[in-house]
């Protein structure tokens, strides 16, 4: 399994919206790519913006590519997303993933 992190920030007025986005809108369009295994939000206060973290799962870097392109690294900022953060980490990181479940 691969896992996709990257960050974005929002302003505090912002965050719930951007929360909602990613929960109702983006990661349920994405059930429609073959290999993604589903998706965590972190969230955290950080000044006067909210940090947040998206964790996403894919089975292969194939489908990962299916999600962002070719540049698989570069964000995929959809024009709701790009409304509503204030700014982001300009590449995602991809790890190899192993799981324990207590």
């Amino acid at each position: 399994m691969i896992t996709r992190m990257w960050r974005g920030w929002t302003t505090q007025a912002a965050a719930d919206d951007y929360e909602r986005f990613l929960l109702h809108d983006l990661f349920p369009s994405m059930r429609q790519i073959h290999g993604f295994r589903g998706a965590d939000v972190l969230r955290r206060p950080d000044g006067a913006e909210v940090a947040f973290v998206t964790v996403v799962r894919f089975d292969a870097l194939g489908a990962v590519k299916d999600f962002a392109g070719d540049d698989w690294e570069t964000p995929v900022i959809e024009p709701r997303a790009a409304e509503l953060l204030t700014r982001w980490d300009e590449r995602a990181a991809h790890y190899e993933t192993t799981s324990f479940e207590a």
